[in-house]
């Protein structure tokens, strides 16, 4: 079983919180917009590190994470994006190879609303984990904390982290 902490849109703030929320946690995945490289430090510094460029990440952070990323954890297939959309209005940039081949997982950020929603057409679990931080036109920051066992996604968490 692998423990993933689900993060994105930080935007250069990284709440001490994380760390202890991530702790028993296997891997950290950020969903883009980490806003600055010392966000990436801290998280490399504590947990394996998967993550993707957003549209306000530098040239310096685009250079270290695509803007697409898929992979495998366990057995399920895996693919994150920080502009991805939803079930039903998937982004255009990305709805022709969600729909060639659709993962079992869709991970984005960009909207800063959570959301945990099954695509029954794609037989896809879509993820956004909101936003953890301070910029941004949410309330609250929020987190994702689940568990990968061989194909299946289970103990799904959505944990708040305080007013933006």
């Amino acid at each position: 079983m692998t423990k993933i902490g689900l993060i994105s849109d930080t935007h250069g703030f990284l709440d001490e919180a994380v760390f202890r929320h991530f702790d028993q946690c296997n891997e950290i995945w950020h969903a883009g917009d980490f806003g600055s490289p010392d966000v990436i430090e801290k998280l490399q510094s504590f947990k394996p590190l998967k993550g993707v460029y957003g549209n306000v990440d530098s040239t310096d952070i685009r250079l270290q994470f695509p803007e697409n990323l898929r992979f495998k954890c366990e057995e399920v297939a895996v693919f994150i994006t920080h502009i991805g959309g939803y079930p039903g209005r998937y982004e255009q940039r990305i709805k022709n190879e969600m729909l060639a081949d659709p993962p079992r997982l869709f991970i984005s950020g960009h909207s800063h609303i959570l959301k945990i929603i099954f695509d029954e057409k794609l037989n896809c679990l879509h993820m956004n984990p909101g936003a953890a931080g301070k910029h941004g036109w949410h309330k609250i920051r929020t987190l994702i904390r689940f568990d990968v066992d061989g194909n299946t996604m289970k103990n799904c968490e959505v944990i708040e982290l305080g007013k933006r």
